[in-house]
């Protein structure tokens, strides 16, 4: 079970990055030497919404599990209209202040129209509230990931992945070698403390090298951005093991092997992206 998680997560890590540096190389964003282009993260765009279809099927089959119902195509739409909300001001005249609040409103109305249509009076709150979470967990908190490679750049775009990434491959490789006192045993009976320790080390160093070799921030302020995002990943993780355990599922699918699902390997980044964009815009 480890190597398949190390050797499929170095692949997909290095596929990820290959997809990021070449939408930087692209749109110019890659060098300060050459220009940026109006249009950012275009490949980026195109990739975040391209997983919201599975990731949408995932979280749906856990609802179902509890009688819960997701309006899965209402689903996709609009969550793919707000991870997407940074990208648009960069075509037409529209601030993601406005384009947001104006969206939620819409999709609230869109999911009781649906509920009407289709189920009626039965388990209005239950459908409705469901939907409005599958939207908000993977549309809302997935428009900060493309607001952080937007507003502040490729580097500490990557920066943030990346150590994000490295904490779950620090948390997992030494719990797996080393852990003995548990973490979360009513959430998650895998997860310990020696790979909590694992998480912040590994998101540490990452965090120092990008702050070396980019100058994305100071490095006292990269080691704490380390410690922080070490933690609140590991709490992104926890929060899909809350949904999986209700669900009683151990993964959210099989397609990834070593991971599970694709809200397995994202549930992290999904949690810590805003919290990531609020880090950038304060103290960056």
């Amino acid at each position: 079970m480890l190597k398949h998680r190390l050797f499929f997560g170095t692949m997909m890590t290095a596929g990820f990055g290959s997809l990021a540096i070449l939408d930087g190389w692209l749109d110019g964003s890659l060098s300060r030497s050459t220009p940026d282009k109006p249009i950012q993260a275009t490949l980026l765009c195109i990739f975040i919404a391209a997983l919201t279809l599975p990731a949408q099927r995932e979280l749906a089959r856990l609802a179902a599990a509890k009688n819960l119902k997701i309006f899965t195509p209402l689903a996709v739409a609009a969550s793919i209209m707000f991870a997407t909300a940074w990208y648009w001001p960069q075509i037409i005249n529209l601030s993601p202040r406005l384009y947001l609040p104006l969206l939620a409103a819409f999709t609230l109305a869109a999911s009781l129209l649906w509920q009407h249509l289709f189920y009626g009076n039965r388990s209005v709150l239950a459908n409705c509230g469901a939907t409005s979470f599958a939207v908000c967990y993977l549309g809302l908190l997935a428009s900060f990931v493309l607001g952080i490679r937007i507003e502040f750049g490729l580097w500490p775009f990557l920066m943030f992945v990346a150590v994000i990434k490295a904490a779950d491959i620090g948390a997992y490789a030494i719990g797996s070698l080393l852990g003995k006192h548990k973490f979360s045993p009513t959430i998650s009976p895998g997860k310990t403390w020696e790979g909590f320790g694992g998480a912040v080390a590994f998101a540490v160093i990452v965090s120092f090298l990008f702050s070396v070799s980019c100058g994305i921030m100071r490095w006292p302020s990269a080691v704490f951005f380390g410690l922080c995002f070490a933690f609140l990943g590991q709490m992104g993780d926890l929060a899909e093991s809350m949904m999986k355990r209700d669900a009683e599922q151990k993964d959210s699918a099989g397609k990834v092997p070593g991971f599970g699902g694709i809200l397995d390997i994202i549930d992290s980044i999904l949690v810590a992206s805003p919290f990531a964009y609020l880090y950038f815009r304060c103290c960056a």
